[in-house]
């Protein structure tokens, strides 16, 4: 049999993986470590150091044992006004950073009431303000004293002088009498992504509308990645190019039912929860919009709403589901607004649960929209050219 080889999409295949792979962060999940002692809590100070990062205020390191168990064997506890930070640096190449961490709760009584809680602020050598997001951790998201979470830390592209600082600190928590009470967070399992800035393929008229383009799932976390509404970033959320409504969970297909691709979007029953994203479209034309909906194999079982609303146009699709990981596929046709912005949302707002108490709900994915005359993009980012001509270069060799 003859094969054929397709130098484009290969060496397109070969960049992404190594932007997606390379190792941003020194000392991410906190395995190396220049310390003398033994405790499972043990202070960090000029004796006690982790590579890579700077800290101060009250910060531990904390090692596996005594009902506590890390992916790698160890993390980081937060303390009163505790503290960590880095800064990486950019390429020449201009790109999107997004971050992933994991969160816990040190015991049962920190993962209620939003007691565990980091705040992640992120400065742009080339920007005036500081932008911050606290993090709660919440046992409604997920099965243990673990969740992953993601943000949107910018764009960076003109050389190694351009850089972010992430700075992550611990927030006071309080009882029910309003008395600060001790639960410093737990972080561990710092992933960051570099992704290529927004592409348009032939056939579809959105970008990212299968969802590959997100935050990186973390190594042995088989949870998925909380991703939440943020007013300060709209429009640029971990998930590009979509604005997210409530929360949603980011999935991979490893380790849940993904329709199409390697990631899908579970959509988290709530007030609402969902994604949108608003287009200019042509007034004389009909358009078509396809997606997939489903369910995660997670063992969310009951009737599954999911609405769409396109302009002011509401839909409603139910499937009944057995948590087996169902796929059913839909388009709806509509005609653009006068306006000339069409918004799309995908959104639930019926609360399911898993059988161990964690929101669950419909997933979302391959979503493609056509134009009646078959409109389509067929311009691809000035990168595209870029790697082509690499091509070209390394195919003369």
């Amino acid at each position: 049999m003859e094969h054929s080889f397709k130098p484009l999409q290969t060496m397109f295949l070969f960049m992404t993986i190594s932007y997606a792979a390379a190792e941003i962060l020194h000392n991410p999940d906190f395995e190396n470590i220049t310390a003398n002692g033994t405790s499972q809590f043990l202070l960090l100070n000029r004796t006690n150091t982790i590579p890579g990062w700077s800290f101060s205020g009250a910060v531990y390191y904390v090692s596996s044992g005594n009902n506590l168990s890390f992916n790698g064997g160890h993390a980081i506890q937060l303390g009163e006004n505790g503290t960590i930070n880095q800064t990486i640096s950019g390429t020449n190449d201009v790109l999107d950073y997004v971050l992933s961490f994991n969160l816990a709760a040190v015991n049962e009584d920190c993962a209620q009431d939003n007691r565990t809680a980091v705040n992640v602020t992120v400065k742009e050598r080339y920007s005036y303000n500081e932008r911050s997001k606290v993090f709660y951790f919440g046992l409604d998201f997920s099965r243990n004293f673990w969740e992953a979470n993601a943000l949107y830390l910018g764009q960076l592209g003109t050389g190694t002088t351009d850089y972010i600082n992430i700075e992550i600190k611990s927030v006071a928590a309080h009882n029910s009498g309003n008395n600060v009470i001790s639960c410093g967070p737990l972080v561990d399992g710092f992933t960051v992504k570099r992704n290529f800035m927004p592409r348009w393929y032939d056939g579809n008229l959105l970008s990212n509308g299968d969802f590959e383009v997100g935050p990186s799932f973390i190594k042995n976390s088989s949870e998925g990645i909380l991703l939440m509404n943020d007013q300060v970033q709209e429009l640029n959320s971990p998930l590009q190019e979509w604005n997210i409504l409530g929360t949603i969970k980011y999935i991979d297909s490893i380790h849940f039912k993904v329709p199409h691709g390697k990631a899908a979007i579970e959509l988290l029953s709530g007030s609402p929860s969902g994604v949108q994203v608003d287009l200019n479209l042509a007034t004389t034309l009909t358009y078509t919009l396809n997606f997939t909906l489903g369910d995660a194999n997670d063992l969310c079982i009951g009737d599954l709403v999911l609405f769409l609303e396109i302009g002011p146009d509401v839909h409603n699709f139910v499937m009944s589901s057995y948590g087996r990981g169902s796929v059913y596929h839909h388009f709806v046709t509509f005609n653009a607004r006068p306006s000339g912005v069409t918004s799309i949302v995908f959104y639930s707002m019926n609360e399911t649960r898993t059988s161990d108490g964690v929101l669950c709900g419909p997933v979302l994915d391959n979503i493609v929209l056509v134009g009646s005359n078959g409109e389509r993009v067929t311009k691809l980012m000035f990168t595209m050219f870029i790697t082509l001509g690499l091509v070209i270069i390394f195919s003369r060799d």
